[in-house]
């Protein structure tokens, strides 16, 4: 499974990419996750698992979940 892929040097982010993934090519993105309640970064270490995952935690509609999506892909291509 490749959660993010380039194409032309886009990048795209989809919902199953792992957080640690996302924190490392978007760092970015940290800033984004905490100000939406989805958690990233616990006592400087990575959270595990996808970024759907971490936002079922909070119970993060789909909806939301694709606006947050959203919202990282365009901090991305801003990059």
């Amino acid at each position: 499974m490749l959660p993010l892929f380039s194409v032309n040097k886009m990048t795209k982010i989809l919902k199953n990419i792992t957080i640690e993934e996302l924190v490392e090519v978007l760092p970015e993105s940290v800033k984004l996750l905490k100000d939406r309640g989805i958690r990233c970064i616990i006592c400087g270490e990575p959270i595990w698992g996808t970024l759907e995952e971490a936002a079922k935690e909070k119970s993060i509609t789909d909806d939301e979940l694709e606006a947050v999506v959203q919202e990282l892909n365009n901090l991305a291509s801003h990059k």
